[in-house]
């Protein structure tokens, strides 16, 4: 029996999981797996929204024929060409060769580098075109960048249905619940955050003009490709999209640093110790070389307070700790308050390297920035509580009524 489930009517979802696959994209750790979502619209005419990674191809086309039959696929839409939404383009081309693929114009320029496929088998749409399947009348918005140049949402305008492929996606597998009133929508919240802050959160500024370019457009369900379908309160995630795309924070702080000999994480308990004591009590603390850039990129979008230390290291910063760096320069992450720290024993660097980084970040640096040579003592660690004491003020000042 094919795991397939109802949707609404004549829409089913004919998802899969991926519980094996290490790493997203070849990058981001995937503890809790993924699932890759498409859907099959069986009307007079039959519509496939989005196909799934390759890798489980053999189970997704088993699935579309146990709802279709010997019927033939009409229309496939291709919301986003990345990979892990459309490497089972060839394979269902294979078996429906006549089938229409519907997409923007720069959805074909991508397409037709991964699939050569022929001129009479596009069907080119634009911003607003629509589609009558029968009952079920889609329509298409443009939404570019949100991930790639040629994204867009496919929206059934008889059961207000947003299929918006990436955009409200998260990692996590669908562990027998399909739904959001049928999961812990507690367990996939941080797995959401993550997904958002490593993979959309560059083009924030893009996810905020699709809001107002969807904005009236009445919405019963969100069907994404990564995660649950929003059925219950699909306004409850797009509040989440809204709060991360704007760069809203809470109170707390991420304290995250590069230690080669123990010191300089030293100075991050000293740092992390003065804060509770004044009163905040979300502290996440990180040591740069044990946990993946994308945990820290997750917490950073979570949180308005961030520490960042690094021991000198070839007259520079610390790797793991430049390498973060690097990453939320090009991310562009905005609104947050910054304080610094390191250590050095014959030369520095470290400190030096995170005030470029400030500079160029240009976040709020609450505080001169806190540099020991050597081991920390009680005689040098004065600065470390000013760093603590600013932070804790500022966040106080920002959140006065949270606790």
């Amino acid at each position: 029996m094919q795991n397939t489930v109802e949707v609404s009517g004549k829409i089913h979802w004919i998802g899969t999981n991926d519980r094996r696959t290490h790493l997203f994209e070849n990058m981001w750790p995937l503890e809790h797996g993924v699932s890759y979502n498409s859907y099959i619209i069986n009307d007079e005419k039959v519509a496939l929204v989005d196909t799934v990674e390759i890798g489980t191809a053999a189970e997704y086309l088993d699935k579309i024929e146990s709802i279709i039959g010997d019927k033939a696929i009409d229309y496939l839409i291709v919301n986003h060409m990345e990979p892990d939404h459309s490497g089972a383009i060839g394979a269902i081309l294979h078996r429906h060769p006549d089938m229409k693929i519907i997409g923007n114009i720069k959805t074909k320029k991508i397409l037709q580098a991964y699939f050569p496929v022929a001129e009479e088998n596009y069907m080119l749409v634009a911003d607003g075109d629509e589609l009558d399947l029968g009952y079920h009348k889609l329509k298409f918005v443009m939404t570019p960048w949100v991930h790639w140049p040629e994204t867009m949402v496919s929206y059934d305008m008889t059961d207000k249905i947003m299929f918006s492929c990436d955009a409200f996606g998260t990692f996590g597998s669908l562990d027998g619940g399909i739904f959001d009133d049928e999961i812990n929508f507690s367990f996939y919240e941080e797995e959401m955050r993550r997904y958002y802050s490593n993979i959309v959160g560059k083009y924030s500024n893009m996810v905020q003009k699709a809001f107002k370019k969807l904005d009236g457009i009445e919405v019963s369900m969100i069907c994404s490709s990564h995660g649950p379908i929003w059925r219950s309160n699909p306004q409850k995630v797009l509040d989440l999209y809204y709060k991360w795309s704007n760069y809203e924070t809470e109170r707390g702080v991420v304290i995250i640093w590069g230690s080669m000999y123990g010191n300089t994480e030293k100075m991050a308990d000293v740092i992390a110790r003065h804060l509770v004591t004044k009163g905040i009590r979300n502290i996440k603390m990180y040591d740069a070389s044990k946990t993946h850039i994308s945990h820290l990129i997750k917490d950073i979008w979570k949180y308005k307070g961030v520490i960042l230390g690094s021991c000198a290291y070839n007259s520079g910063m610390y790797p793991k700790v430049a390498q973060l760096c690097s990453e939320l320069e090009h991310m562009q992450v905005k609104n947050h308050f910054l304080g610094l720290f390191g250590s050095y024993s014959w030369n520095g660097g470290g400190v030096k390297n995170l005030m470029k980084f400030a500079d160029n970040i240009e976040w709020d640096l609450i505080a001169d920035p806190a540099e020991i040579k050597g081991s920390p003592s009680e005689a040098n660690l004065d600065q470390l509580e000013v760093i603590a004491t600013e932070m804790a003020k500022r966040l106080k000042e920002e959140f006065p009524m949270d606790h």
